[in-house]
């Protein structure tokens, strides 16, 4: 049986209604049920068919482009639209197209990096958060790729479309969230393109790490609030604690990890739908 389960199927399973042999089988054509799970790939006669009555969930993956040390500057992107496509048969969710520009911050002065102010980014989001919720998505998961500010405006967003439009908004910072996972796959923490973000990318496509640029000094440990801060940041590599985090590029650790975090962000996506469900939210 599937790690991830649809609720409805399990509680008829548990009542009784279906076996367990028939579950499967029921959730093997619940995956089954659309064409495509992208929301730029579907024609919009298969999307009026399926959404809402068979998928109310959508996947929102947030990102920027900044520096991470040896991979590449969009790993922002990267990272979560990659989690979006393989969790998504597991929630029963489309997938709407990346946001790959976001609040780039501190490192906004490095090659390549692009910086949206608040002011831009607030009112453009939050439009496309009610885009979802007018096109009939009940739940919308904002997988997020990027910290720092982005996530305050992310959250307050969530809060505030979530009370006007009548929808569940779940945030979800991968990274943050994976932080047990991060300790238990290589036994330290990580940092911004340390070997947690590294890992993840090298999972999802080897060619966009190069460990042959690498040297330890593009890491540099965050400093303690209040003790100093550098605008821009003096490397790419953020480390979460002095001595841990640097890159180690292995390749079976890394699919490891990924496969972990993808499990665990699967698996809160269903718990919250499920209790959300419960409380008839």
């Amino acid at each position: 049986m599937k790690k991830y389960i649809v609720p409805v199927l399990l509680a008829l399973m548990f009542s009784g209604l279906i076996d367990s042999q028939n579950f499967c089988q029921a959730q093997t054509q619940s995956k089954n049920i659309v064409s495509t799970r992208e929301m730029d790939r579907i024609n919009w006669m298969e999307f009026k068919e399926v959404v809402p009555s068979k998928i109310q969930t959508v996947l929102l993956s947030t990102g920027t482009l900044e520096p991470h040390g040896v991979i590449n500057n969009g790993a922002d992107n990267t990272a979560p639209t990659a989690i979006a496509q393989k969790i998504a048969p597991t929630v029963n969710a489309m997938i709407a197209p990346t946001l790959p520009y976001g609040m780039t911050g501190s490192l906004e002065a490095y090659p390549g990096a692009f910086q949206i102010t608040e002011a831009a980014y607030r009112p453009f989001v939050k439009q496309i958060l009610e885009g979802l919720a007018k096109n009939g998505f009940k739940n919308i998961i904002i997988l997020n790729g990027h910290g720092g500010g982005q996530t305050a405006v992310l959250n307050s967003l969530a809060a505030e479309v979530s009370a006007e439009k009548k929808v569940r908004i779940l945030v979800i910072n991968w990274w943050s969230f994976a932080s047990d996972e991060t300790k238990e796959v290589f036994g330290e923490d990580g940092g911004h393109a340390g070997l947690n973000e590294t890992a993840f990318i090298q999972a999802i496509d080897p060619t966009l790490v190069h460990p042959e640029r690498y040297n330890a000094d593009l890491a540099t440990p965050y400093p303690l609030a209040g003790t100093w801060t550098a605008v821009p940041f003096p490397s790419s590599i953020g480390l979460y604690q002095k001595g841990q985090g640097y890159p180690k590029f292995d390749q079976k650790k890394a699919d490891l990890y990924f496969t972990k975090v993808t499990d665990k962000v699967a698996d809160l996506v269903n718990e919250v739908v499920r209790k959300w469900n419960l409380a008839g939210l």
